[in-house]
């Protein structure tokens, strides 16, 4: 009997690509939920003051509790990021080896852990490993989850798949600043507690549901298959010993052969101008974005003396982040989605976001202030697709989780990670909201400025670049049929 598969695996008729994307969806916003939460004032608190005559507060929250700095308090931020920057290259690697999808199941476990600890912290150092332990956690999901979707939305509409997907991050914080100062009521700890709780049944349906195999990777049976013909373990004839000698050979070449293909595959990266060219942007640009997240609130209160900064930023940048983030998918299907369509649509957007944002805050009127910022936060999002597409295919298959991984290795290690504490240093120097908030923003002119190169590097788009595995199966991989919708049919 000869059998055709146009599918690696038969999957639940419920479990449609519409479907998938809503649970990855949910997945990133509690994910940046927790972000905005450690960010909120309800949260992250205010410091302990004294005044001249003697008499000290208290402080609340995180950073009263542990009586932090501001530098402390943004080396909390970044402590997260720490563990992602780590274990993303990691995950990705391992997707060589391990279903990407059970990955993404082990990651979230880690992640659930981990914020649960974060809620029984009881210093300075407890709380920042707790932290790094949660990126941990992350990277698995943020290495991966974009490929997924990529694989599975529809020929015209994947940039918009994407900005639906990226919409989660900005919606996640803004949420997370309401979230953070509506649950403060019950202590600052309860907030990861709660997040914990909702985040534990995606943990569990990454084990438990028939996993999908990314496009590029060879299922692991067939790998298995493979090996086992190359060391002849299958021939019945063989004695135990032998197996077992050839069986732990087999596995070190393994094991060597993934150490250095992960080495020429960082290379070739690296030598990827227009990939170089988009992250380096994208550094610039998640710099001062990291830092707006962590010390946005803060800085309202301040500058503008907001009473409920908390409410006042989660709401402008729930309603931009969704509106910005949405736009920027539908622009860029509707040009017609290339790299340099996308690197145009990445430069003009970042360019014109941070006109409107650096005069937001020149401006002394409050009401002025969150027009201008509005205005400028929804060109500034718009940019989420286009940039993380530019990081899709502008490499063959194999390369796409790598790509994730350390698109989101760079942007944190040089973006958000020292930006947090710099602000933060900065702030402590100066004494000044409205200075360093200004500061900080002209740095997105920089990361417009490097994107405006990209338009001008030839670039191809390798989303459909044939992956050869001598023992796989036949595949059909159309790029006009998502994974989830094909079907396994047989032919007598």
């Amino acid at each position: 009997m000869a059998r055709a598969s146009t599918s690696l695996a038969p999957n639940p008729s419920w479990f449609t690509p519409k479907r998938l994307l809503a649970i990855f969806c949910v997945i990133n916003l509690i994910n940046y939920i927790d972000r905005g939460a450690i960010a909120s004032n309800g949260v992250n608190g205010s410091p302990r003051t004294c005044s001249e005559s003697g008499a000290c507060s208290s402080g609340s929250g995180i950073q009263g509790d542990f009586d932090l700095s501001n530098f402390e308090d943004g080396v909390i931020s970044s402590a997260f990021m720490v563990g992602l920057l780590v274990a993303s290259p990691i995950f990705a690697s391992s997707a060589n080896s391990v279903n990407p999808f059970r990955l993404i199941g082990v990651g979230l476990s880690v992640w659930t852990v981990a914020v649960i600890f974060c809620g029984f912290s009881f210093n300075f150092w407890s709380i920042a490993i707790a932290r790094m332990l949660v990126g941990v956690g992350e990277a698995s999901f943020i290495s991966l989850a974009a490929p997924f979707i990529d694989d599975n939305a529809p020929v015209a509409q994947r940039t918009a798949w994407l900005g639906a997907f990226y919409m989660c991050i900005p919606t996640g914080i803004a949420v997370g600043y309401v979230y953070g100062g509506l649950i403060s009521g019950f202590g600052w700890r309860w907030a990861f507690w709660v997040e914990a709780i909702l985040m534990l049944p995606f943990a569990i349906l990454g084990f438990v549901m028939k996993p999908l195999q990314l496009k590029g990777f060879t299922p692991a049976g067939t790998r298995k298959a493979l090996t086992a013909v190359e060391d002849g373990s299958e021939d019945q004839g063989s004695d135990l010993s032998r197996r077992g000698e050839v069986a732990d050979e087999s596995s070190k070449l393994l094991r060597w052969r993934a150490f250095t293909t992960f080495g020429k595959d960082l290379t070739v990266l690296l030598l990827d101008k227009v990939y170089v060219v988009n992250v380096l942007g994208y550094i610039a640009y998640n710099f001062v974005i990291g830092a707006y997240s962590y010390w946005g609130p803060k800085a309202g209160y301040n500058i503008y003396h907001m009473s409920n900064a908390d409410y006042m930023f989660g709401g402008v940048t729930v309603i931009c982040g969704v509106l910005g983030s949405l736009t920027g998918g539908f622009v860029l299907d509707y040009m017609s989605s290339t790299l340099p369509n996308a690197f145009k649509l990445l430069s003009f957007a970042t360019l014109f976001g941070a006109i409107f944002c650096f005069a937001a805050f020149c401006f002394h009127s409050l009401y002025v202030f969150l027009a201008l910022f509005a205005i400028g936060e929804l060109l500034v999002f718009a940019t989420q697709a286009p940039v993380n597409f530019v990081c899709l295919h502008c490499v063959k298959p194999s390369l796409r989780p790598l790509s994730m991984a350390i698109s989101t290795v760079s942007i944190h290690i040089f973006g958000d990670v020292p930006s947090s504490p710099l602000v933060g240093l900065l702030q402590d120097r100066i004494n000044n909201w409205r200075a360093t908030a200004l500061i900080l923003t002209s740095i997105l002119f920089v990361a417009a400025g490097i994107w405006f190169i990209g338009i001008f590097i030839h670039s191809v788009d390798r989303y459909n670049e044939d992956i050869e595995h001598p023992a796989a199966p036949a595949v059909d991989k159309s790029n006009s049929t998502p994974l989830l919708a094909e079907k396994t049919t047989e032919a007598a």
